[in-house]
């Protein structure tokens, strides 16, 4: 059948670079289709032309009817379809090798400018232009590159590729074959002399083994449309970002705007829990105590002048540490002494 082994090693490298389905596709690949047609496919189909017999003696005429029985082995046609579907999987990690040698080119070229510690403006412009050309190259914190950019179309064209691959064989090893294999074909060619039987050895075993790869090929196209879904939402979601990513930015900013106003903050001293409540309370009871003294004063000039007996103080002295005194209502303009007065 050939040796797997250097098509093995290119495409563990692929994993590496590849989704969980992709990853998930090449586990397929290799365990359930390559490595059971290599131990098992020989096997079954080595007597495939030998064991080939037809009930005549006519020269030529066993050759042309496994022609048209078998147009191409099924060994050799497992074998095309696995190098067309892995031709895609092959071509992404070109873009891969690519990049990442072209990641490195760049580096050393920033380390090389960097190193001449000058303020050229060209050297500027020339570190501007590495730094643009690298922004452009998506790599994650283990130095790895991540699918994004120019990558993402690339393995979303190579899904594609492999999808339309699986599909065509599956199909063409229906035409060609079927999907069961009779004991015995008729056969009616030239050189035969008339219709012709031919049987086939194991045609159970080969049944068995066919669809069997056929199951596998459809799993396969199963998880290329998959991939391919998959890839196609992560894409989609990723340009809603970018496009609504300055408009959330912007709106953050006129929010910014709108809380840090330029205007001071004001104080409501009247409030609960105003910090300025205290100071304003003892302005306002010293203020109302002034205001007594003078209509007292006021009340007993006017006793005074009308011959009537004093009045007592109702403010005795107190110390100046002492609290303001209770407003009583004797000390307001309505007590008895101003009524007399105004009558």
């Amino acid at each position: 059948m050939g040796d797997w082994e250097f098509l093995q090693k290119l495409l563990d490298q692929v994993q590496e670079h590849s989704t969980v389905i992709g990853k998930i596709w090449l586990t397929v690949l290799f365990i359930f289709r390559i490595l059971i047609l290599g131990l098992a496919g020989e096997s079954v189909w080595g007597d495939e032309q030998s064991d080939f017999v037809c009930n005549t003696k006519q020269p030529g005429c066993t050759n042309v009817c496994y022609d048209k029985a078998f147009p191409i082995s099924h060994i050799r046609y497992w074998v095309l379809q696995f190098l067309f579907v892995s031709t895609p999987t092959l071509i992404y990690l070109g873009h891969v090798v690519y990049l990442s040698r072209k990641e490195e080119k760049l580096k050393k070229q920033e380390s090389e400018l960097r190193a001449v510690h000058s303020k050229d403006p060209k050297i500027e412009q020339a570190l501007a232009a590495l730094e643009k050309k690298m922004s452009k190259i998506y790599m994650t914190e283990s130095g790895r590159l991540k699918i994004r950019g120019a990558l993402m179309w690339t393995y979303i064209t190579s899904v594609i590729c492999k999808s339309i691959f699986e599909a065509g064989f599956l199909v063409g090893q229906w035409y060609l074959y079927g999907f069961s294999m009779v004991p015995r074909y008729v056969c009616k060619r030239d050189p035969c002399p008339h219709q012709v039987d031919c049987f086939i050895s194991r045609p159970t075993e080969k049944s068995i083994f066919i669809i069997f790869m056929l199951v596998m090929g459809l799993i396969s196209l199963i998880l290329n449309l998959l991939e391919l879904f998959h890839l196609c939402c992560k894409s989609l979601l990723s340009n809603i970002k970018k496009v609504s990513g300055p408009a959330a930015l912007s709106q953050d900013t006129f929010v910014d705007d709108m809380v840090s106003s330029p205007y001071a903050p004001k104080h409501y001293p009247f409030l609960p829990m105003a910090e300025s409540h205290a100071p304003s309370y003892q302005t306002y009871n010293k203020l109302s105590s002034e205001q007594n003294w003078a209509n007292y004063r006021n009340e007993e000039s006017l006793a005074l002048g009308t011959g009537s007996r004093p009045l007592s103080d109702p403010y005795p002295p107190q110390p100046a540490e002492a609290s303001a005194p209770e407003e009583k209502p004797g000390s307001r303009p309505g007590s008895s002494a101003s009524k007399k007065q105004y009558v």
